[in-house]
């Protein structure tokens, strides 16, 4: 005669066997999202925590034995003097920088967007040429324009020179009136595509029935532009000119290959400053001005998400 196990004898192999799973699966699940988890911990949250402590340190890679903690020493020395210029100069060219890059990066792409936003013969190849500057990388944009700037056989002073605007030649990058001017110039052009590029897609999202509507009540192009077309892209705008801001504050990189900082500082904006001041070893000056900088950008990273957080209740 054949014994049969009892039922709760299977229900506790049936248990088994689903626990054994679960606990399979609960570890792969911890596996994959480890590298997620430790990955931005070490390579992000460590560093940015070290470096703040940095800010409160002397900390001299020319000095390594009197590494030690000064409370908001640093700070304070930002404020009464600067390597090679005031800190408050800097501070100023920060704001000019983000500033005037910010407002013809936005009129002149706003501009293009509007010429892209119907398609005509050879718009594909003029588009690709308007997005080009975006995909190359910063530190390119900066060493073809400082050649373009170059006093002695620059492209800029021979077009100015064979136009009759200028007599002489220009040293652009070599003068404090205008090497920040010159580096401006460059970013706005290096900006532009961003704008186009998000504008023009919104743009191609407002519905053609609209413009025919207003068209029979008697509305001109301006009067589109204001009631329709900027109403209908109001929540693009606002989230590109906030981002910009941020990149552009954050985006050394053609100061740097353009004219480091000089000449004498005068070129120099905060992130530019701080990577000179990282070249030259004093890492705790330069990490006073990382965590200056990084109350900037939270700043703007909450007026970023008040303002997103807006648009969505008022969608």
């Amino acid at each position: 005669m054949l014994l049969l196990p009892p039922k709760n004898l299977e229900r506790r192999k049936d248990m088994k066997v689903r626990n054994s799973l679960g606990r399979r699966r609960r570890l792969f699940c911890f596996f994959m999202v480890l590298p997620a988890v430790l990955l931005p911990l070490i390579f992000t949250y460590y560093p940015m925590i070290r470096g703040s402590m940095m800010a409160f340190q002397s900390y001299n890679l020319m000095n390594v034995s009197n590494i030690k903690w000064i409370g908001f020493d640093n700070f304070a020395k930002l404020f009464k003097s600067g390597i090679g210029t005031s800190f408050y100069t800097i501070l100023g060219n920060t704001a000019k920088w983000v500033i005037i890059s910010l407002f013809f990066q936005f009129v002149i792409g706003f501009a293009i967007a509007l010429l892209l936003k119907k398609k005509f013969r050879g718009s594909g190849v003029y588009q690709g040429l308007i997005f080009f500057p975006w995909a190359v990388s910063g530190f390119v944009i900066g060493i073809m324009w400082r050649w373009m700037f170059n006093g002695t056989s620059g492209v800029i002073n021979d077009i100015l020179l064979r136009l009759g605007f200028i007599k002489e030649a220009v040293g652009w990058l070599a003068s404090k009136d205008t090497a920040l001017l010159s580096c401006i110039v460059a970013n706005i052009w290096y900006g532009i595509p961003f704008f186009t590029i998000m504008i023009t897609a919104a743009l191609r999202g407002v519905s053609e029935d609209l413009y025919e509507a207003a068209g029979v009540d008697g509305a001109n192009a301006f009067q589109k532009f204001f009631h329709i077309t900027i109403p209908a892209v109001r929540s693009v705008l606002f989230l590109t000119v906030l981002l910009r801001c941020i990149w552009i504050f954050n985006f050394p990189d053609l100061i740097y290959s353009m004219t480091s900082g000089g000449p004498a500082g005068s070129s120099h904006i905060v992130t530019s400053y701080m990577m000179q001041l990282v070249q030259s070893l004093d890492y705790g000056l330069a990490s006073a001005v990382g965590v200056l900088s990084i109350l900037f950008l939270m700043i703007f990273a909450s007026i970023y998400l008040v303002v997103t957080s807006k648009l969505n209740t008022e969608d």
